[in-house]
């Protein structure tokens, strides 16, 4: 069983947790996630037009990038985690430019050595695998695909066709951290979307309390948590790790009670 695999087989639904690499203390706010509960890891890979990013996420990537974060950076990021964390998944998510540039095995490779389980490409489309799917699969690293409301039944088997690890469903038609979906609309998405595949459904976008969390757990396997973690960054900067973990804890208790 991989990690990812793990983390998604809980009696509870994972909660996944993302931050932008290079924002802030990243080691030490990787390790509050880890400390308050967090089920799965999303590492934001700086990237200068993050096209499916709302404004916190894209102000993230400009401090980071600012800093002067480069990809291998991200990287090491990664191996330092690994080391402390050798059981809790990790995902790189990202744009295809810093990806692929200088070709998908470098990259793959890379990312294997840097114990990374699973990779989200936001602008790459399935009908684009070849770019990096292959490299990602030789390599035992699952690249995860993102279904949207506007991925009809004529699409969807090519957006889960060589998806693995598990489906990352973009709640609304939009950016990340501005808007939430209705329940009803998740859980008729959700569900249509595990009719046709056996990976399980995180659900992410908007996300931003417990009680939404909370939502989203009696209809998915997964919730995904970014802009809310990224506002703490910015607001609390060095002294963000306690509130990283208080939140993490807050949203990880929120899902495991909307199942009881």
């Amino acid at each position: 069983m991989t990690r990812i695999q793990s983390a998604f087989s809980k009696p509870h639904p994972a909660f996944v947790a993302f931050i932008t690499a290079g924002d802030g203390d990243t080691a030490a706010n990787l390790d509050a996630l880890v400390a308050g509960g967090a089920d799965v890891i999303e590492l934001g890979m700086p990237f200068t037009d993050p096209m499916a990013d709302g404004p916190a996420i894209q102000a993230a990537n400009l401090r980071s990038l600012g800093a002067g974060t480069t990809t291998a950076n991200v990287l090491q990021i990664a191996y330092d985690f690994r080391a402390r964390h050798p059981d809790i998944p990790l995902v790189l998510m990202g744009y295809a430019n810093p990806m692929i540039r200088r070709g998908p095995e470098w990259f793959a490779n890379a990312a294997k050595g840097a114990g990374v389980d699973g990779v989200i490409c936001v602008d790459i489309p399935p009908e684009e695998d070849d770019a990096l799917g292959p490299a990602l699969r030789a390599q035992g690293i699952a690249p995860i695909r993102l279904a949207t409301p506007t991925t009809d039944a004529a699409r969807l088997p090519a957006v889960l066709e060589g998806s693995q690890g598990f489906v990352y469903y973009v709640s609304v038609a939009g950016i990340t951290g501005k808007q939430q979906a209705a329940t009803a609309s998740i859980e008729e998405n959700v569900a249509r979307i595990k009719r046709s595949t056996d990976l399980p459904v995180a659900v992410g976008f908007g996300v931003r309390t417990p009680e939404q969390a909370a939502e989203i757990a009696k209809v998915a396997d997964g919730v995904v948590v970014g802009s809310a973690f990224i506002d703490l960054v910015e607001k609390f900067g060095q002294e963000a790790p306690a509130k990283l973990q208080e939140l993490t804890t807050a949203m990880v208790a929120a899902i495991k009670d909307a199942r009881t």
